[in-house]
């Protein structure tokens, strides 16, 4: 502090015989001494390089260094995930990882909390999976009904990626022949804007209405009329409240990345790389269209002047330049072009396909996969490496896209199940006392496991005897490997295999495994084993 204090104001004894002899010197000095002791240790924030001398930023908050652009980006973004075969790749293998088939919902209430046996836990947790389901798979979970609960899943990661930001609509509609009236509708990220184009406010945002106090958005305000549909029409905008005012119902559900703290709307995924995506398109066009023309033959005929003047009548001669004139330089496989008199063809030797291009497309690829958060092998789907490198690449693909799922199912999943079974509750067709009562009990009856589609094997053999190890060694469940696996529960496939394994021996065509133990008693009749266990049930000591 001293030696700062002393660099801005004190002279030593060379700065006072300096200032002495030529005032001028001394106070540059001065003045650069001051620059440095005012300047930070970092060399990127200095401006006293030509490198760095136009690197002019500004600290602006999240929504101002965004919202400017926001309308420009989601134009780019969705232009580049029509045309870019890199974006569409890209958005693609993301949406597959993330998504996949869609997510499943497996209740697991919290029964000691609940007061609930095992027994009647797992029945509860039945009849709810089986209610659940049935309104997933239907379409009248949607409100245009056009698509399932696992459609609208993707459609919306998708969407979210491309634009930004999804909003979701949570509105009650009943429906002639469906208990459930909880219908879901998509908002894509351009409709919830401003009414009339208004500017943005401290409270309104990007057609996000925001508590004065708290920050937290309390209304959206939807278009009738998507921007791009509404050019020269008359639109308005309907207010969303974000929560029931008095229940605390979730209208709204709003899905995005923060990427920084304040920030009220998403940026399309690919906003960091839309640059180098386009030039990189512009250069693999270009050189296409070089190779294309490289490998087309055609052939020039060229005229003898003086024949021509000896062969051709003037009539001949004006027809012939004229069509050869209309030549526009384009070249077409198998083509004959006349030359004008005096014309030679000069022939350049093809260049194409250009030896550089590959190793700077996948320079490039690089850098936009670590961007994206995805490895080249995945990005592209050439693996080419050892199996150890192709699983390191899966793996590191697989973080990037559970860390993606988890969001989505807090954002989106989650509080869409818990609207449903709200509703399911206060109808009487589930039973959950206490649902209403307080948060606690509430997320005990809402606990569950949303699982989706595995990340794929590269090697099933050893990835089952790694999987076999960890069961083994108590480190893993057979459900949690079995979910890793494919996203189907453990209890599910067992229930399908003992149904089978009790067939085959029925049948009498059941091989026993090579060193597992022999069954304590086989079956000697027709009857399967639900139905012996029953039996064996009603013969128990409460039945003799």
């Amino acid at each position: 502090m001293n030696a700062s204090m002393a660099a801005l104001g004190g002279q030593n004894l060379l700065d006072k015989a300096i200032a002495y002899v030529s005032p001028k010197r001394a106070a540059e000095r001065m003045l650069a001494r001051t620059t440095l002791a005012m300047g930070g240790g970092y060399s990127g924030a200095g401006i006293n390089k030509a490198q760095l001398s136009r690197w002019l930023t500004s600290p602006g908050s999240p929504n101002t260094d965004i919202n400017p652009d926001l309308k420009v980006l989601r134009a780019r973004s969705s232009d580049q995930m029509r045309n870019s075969p890199i974006a569409v790749g890209a958005i693609g293998q993301t949406v597959n990882g993330v998504v996949g088939t869609g997510l499943m919902f497996s209740a697991q209430v919290d029964g000691r909390f609940l007061g609930l046996s095992e027994q009647e836990a797992e029945a509860w947790n039945e009849d709810h999976d089986r209610r659940f389901h049935a309104w997933c798979d239907s379409i009248d979970c949607a409100l245009e009904r056009n698509l399932n609960f696992y459609g609208l899943q993707e459609l919306s990661f998708r969407s979210e990626l491309e634009r930004g930001d999804i909003f979701w609509l949570t509105p009650m509609v009943p429906r002639a022949g469906r208990a459930a009236s909880l219908a879901l509708q998509l908002i894509e990220a351009d409709r919830v804007c401003n009414p009339d184009g208004k500017p943005n406010t401290d409270n309104l945002v990007e057609g996000v209405e925001l508590h004065p106090t708290t920050r937290e958005p309390v209304a959206v305000h939807v278009a009738r009329l998507h921007p791009g549909d509404a050019l020269g029409k008359k639109n308005d905008w309907t207010r969303v409240n974000v929560r029931g005012e008095k229940s605390g119902r979730r209208n709204v559900l709003q899905s995005f990345q923060p990427l920084r703290p304040g920030q009220v709307r998403g940026v399309p995924w690919i906003a960091p790389i839309l640059e180098p995506l386009k030039q990189l398109g512009r250069w693999t066009e270009a050189e296409l269209n070089a190779a294309v023309t490289s490998s087309i033959f055609s052939v020039f005929l060229k005229m003898d002047p003086e024949a021509f003047q000896d062969i051709f009548e003037d009539d001949a001669k004006g027809a012939i330049v004229e069509q050869a004139g209309k030549w526009s330089g384009e070249m077409e496989s198998g083509k004959a072009i006349n030359l004008l008199p005096g014309e030679e063809p000069v022939s350049v030797a093809p260049t194409r396909p250009n030896p550089a291009f590959d190793p700077f497309w996948m320079a490039m690829v690089r850098q936009i996969g670590m961007a994206l958060e995805i490895p080249v092998e995945v990005l592209i789907l050439h693996f080419q490496s050892s199996y150890t490198a192709a699983r390191g690449a899966m793996l590191m693909a697989a973080k990037f896209w559970r860390r993606r799922r988890d969001r989505m199912i807090t954002n989106t999943c989650s509080p869409v199940h818990e609207l449903w079974l709200a509703e399911e509750v206060t109808a009487g067709r589930i039973r959950a006392p206490g649902f209403f009562s307080d948060d606690i009990t509430r997320a005990a009856w809402c606990a569950g496991v949303w699982t989706g589609d595995g990340p794929g094997s590269l090697d099933p053999q050893k990835e089952v005897t790694a999987a076999q190890a960890r069961v083994d060694m108590e480190i893993s469940t057979l459900d949690s490997e079995s979910v890793a696996y494919d996203g189907v529960p453990w209890k599910v496939k067992h229930r399908q295999r003992a149904k089978e394994v009790a067939a085959q021996k029925r049948d009498g065509t059941y091989v026993q495994k090579a060193g597992a133990p022999a069954p304590a008693s086989a079956p000697d009749d027709d009857r399967d084993a639900t139905q012996r266990q029953s039996e064996a049930d009603n013969t128990g000591p409460a039945h003799r």
